[in-house]
């Protein structure tokens, strides 16, 4: 009788866990709202379910600024599609390439682990919604704000006009911290725990990409007058390409600092050697997965089947990319333009080149 509540009490302490393992993941967060395309409040009819209560992954405290902010909702949904594919590009040549793996999870439970891989969709995600929510400001399509307003350049030639319409990054960034962050201030985790430090490093790493949209918006300027002349120069802020967003918050992943849990249940460096980040670094408490193998645990999707260059000693090479385990090789044809020849006026027309080229998969 007593074994039998033993393992009674094993199965079901076996059940809670994954079953809290599987709600984390689920719980993974508002990312979902890339995944599944959301409708225009006005396309919500009165008696119809409301827009927040049908939208997944939100926490308490961004369902109440879904409810206050609805016309948002959908360029939050764009700026976690944008940071989404970012992240795929610029790690599209590495052993974790940011693959989506479903609707609601987004990353699945890689996300689980505080690696640098999590550090980067951290603020490659809150990036994309400063900068989605600025250029709708921009784009008047938000109720709550409009073009930019902010200061003067002193740096500006006086006879230089400051003006236009601008994107609005600072309503961009301050409402971005407001809903990204939201999930984490309701977290109440004892201080000094795992829970706290993993709480820490989001809020840091959320802080990094909103600070890197904000930081790379510059001055752009527009030329007027007779036939060119530019006898008028009209400014305005404006985003930077988010592509640069994506690259210089690569090299943050690259430098990114290594942090444990002070006894005052304060990140601190593993190493004191190097400076403390400051608010727009990136950091991380766990040791990266090496992402060679599948893995069910750690979320880890593996090489096997990806796609490598023979030629290269990087990380996209045969060598490091297949951890060693070797690679086949195919041939496919390979379609391109070629040929391509000007036209008076005004057009391009190229031909169509198809052509057997080598390919290598990872075994």
């Amino acid at each position: 009788m007593d074994v039998r509540m033993n393992q009674g009490h094993l199965l079901l302490a076996v059940t809670l866990i994954v079953c809290n393992s599987q709600l984390l993941v689920v719980a993974n967060s508002w990312w979902s709202l890339a995944m599944n395309p959301i409708q225009r409040p006005e396309m919500y009819i009165i008696g119809a379910q409301p827009l927040c209560s049908q939208l997944t992954g939100l926490s308490q405290g961004q369902r109440k600024l879904c409810q206050l902010y609805q016309d948002h909702m959908v360029y939050i949904g764009e700026g976690a599609k944008t940071g989404i594919k970012e992240c795929q590009y610029q790690f599209r040549q590495r052993r974790w390439n940011c693959s989506t793996v479903d609707n609601t999870s987004v990353f699945g439970r890689v996300m689980q682990i505080g690696s640098r891989e999590t550090a980067f969709t951290y603020a490659i995600s809150a990036a994309g919604v400063v900068n989605a929510v600025s250029r709708a400001c921009r784009e008047g399509e938000l109720s709550t704000c409009g073009c930019s307003r902010a200061a003067r350049p002193r740096d500006l030639p006086r006879d230089w006009l400051w003006g236009g319409c601008g994107d609005n990054v600072n309503y961009g960034y301050r409402f971005a911290r407001e809903f990204v962050d939201a999930r984490e201030r309701e977290k109440n985790y004892p201080r000094g725990s795992v829970e706290h430090a993993r709480t820490l490093m989001n809020v840091q790493n959320n802080e990094a990409g909103r600070m890197a949209v904000y930081n790379l918006a510059n001055v752009a300027c527009k030329c007027h007058g007779v036939s060119g002349s530019c006898s008028l120069k009209t400014c305005w802020l404006q985003l930077a390409d988010f592509r640069h967003v994506g690259e210089f918050l690569k090299e943050k992943y690259d430098s990114a600092a290594a942090m444990r849990i002070s006894r005052r249940g304060k990140l601190e460096l593993v190493n004191n050697r190097f400076n403390p980040p400051t608010s727009v670094d990136l950091v991380y408490i766990d040791p990266s997965p090496d992402y060679c193998l599948r893995n069910e645990t750690t979320g880890s999707l593996g090489t096997q089947d990806r796609l490598c260059n023979k030629t290269s000693e990087g990380m996209d090479g045969c060598e490091l990319m297949c951890c060693g385990r070797g690679y086949d090789q195919f041939k496919t044809y390979k379609h391109e333009r070629c040929h391509c020849k000007f036209h008076w006026c005004c057009y391009v027309k190229c031909k169509r080149c198809t052509s057997l080229v080598d390919q290598f998969v990872c075994k």
